[in-house]
């Protein structure tokens, strides 16, 4: 099991100077990972930073713990303009980052706001092309893709990511909804929701059941799942995760959000992840 800080990219944490103080903190505590959300806002109140910016600063402070933004709606941004942000982004971690895609929604107005299509399935298509024309610039290959959506001629981007055969790509997806997770599976991880609440143990077993009957390779997978063990008391808190572990979830995710205040969270990131407590 690997342990991870997850916060939003806005509020206490807009702040790309504290997220770099944050992360490095973590890394000397002995977590895995360290992963942001990727909202843009529109005309929200707190402050919003970018989470890739954020990162960078994060990247500069650590050596050793994953960066990435859990997850990013790839259908809002161009997909060239995301494969030169996340090589450069791997190069300067020293091959560090995870990239999480996702459709996003529109719940926060973060598409019609700007003028953008609310639709999931026409998002959903642009999920899966901009994955596809994402590898293939990360590739340092040229390139050349026609799609409903995308139209790239001659292209070729250099260098290529650090990390090989490609940058970690995981997908999120809301379960029971069956499309994301088949999309999962061709790639290398799982970042689950579930619509009407936090996803059981058995949920789990049957989302990764449904993975397995369309996973094509038997490569390492990353399954992530998580909540607020620091709010438990200790015993509760290791058969939570036991739990958890036994459905085939890797990755716990401590979450923080809006409600945390600056104190709590390094104190929770200090204390290190619960394989040391």
């Amino acid at each position: 099991m690997y342990f991870a800080i997850d916060t939003p990219n806005f509020d206490i944490f807009a702040d790309p100077r504290l997220l770099a103080e944050l992360a490095h903190d973590a890394e000397q505590a002995g977590w895995d990972g360290f992963f942001l959300w990727d909202h843009i806002g529109a005309n929200w109140p707190p402050p919003i930073g970018d989470p890739w910016v954020q990162m960078a600063a994060m990247a500069m402070t650590t050596e050793r713990i994953k960066l990435g933004a859990l997850v990013t709606p790839l259908p809002r941004r161009r997909p060239w303009k995301v494969a030169r942000e996340t090589v450069t982004l791997d190069h300067l971690s020293g091959g560090r980052l995870i990239f999480g895609a996702g459709i996003g929604s529109d719940s926060g107005r973060e598409y019609s706001a700007y003028g953008e299509s609310p639709d999931d399935k026409l998002h959903a298509a642009m999920l899966d092309e901009g994955l596809a024309v994402l590898t293939g610039l990360w590739s340092g290959e040229p390139f050349n893709y026609e799609g409903a959506h995308y139209h790239l001629t001659d292209v070729r981007y250099l260098p290529p990511p650090v990390q090989q055969p490609r940058i970690p790509v995981w997908v999120a997806g809301v379960w029971p909804h069956k499309r994301p997770f088949r999309r999962a599976a061709q790639w290398d991880g799982i970042c689950p929701l579930k619509a009407d609440g936090p996803l059981t143990p058995d949920d789990y077993r049957a989302l990764l059941a449904y993975i397995q009957e369309h996973r094509t390779t038997d490569a390492p997978f990353a399954v992530t799942g998580g909540g607020r063990l620091y709010t438990m008391d200790p015993a509760a808190a290791a058969d939570t995760l036991a739990a958890y572990a036994a459905a085939g979830v890797n990755w716990w995710l401590e979450n923080f959000d809006w409600t945390n205040t600056l104190d709590e969270v390094r104190r929770v990131i200090r204390q290190g992840p619960p394989r040391e407590r």
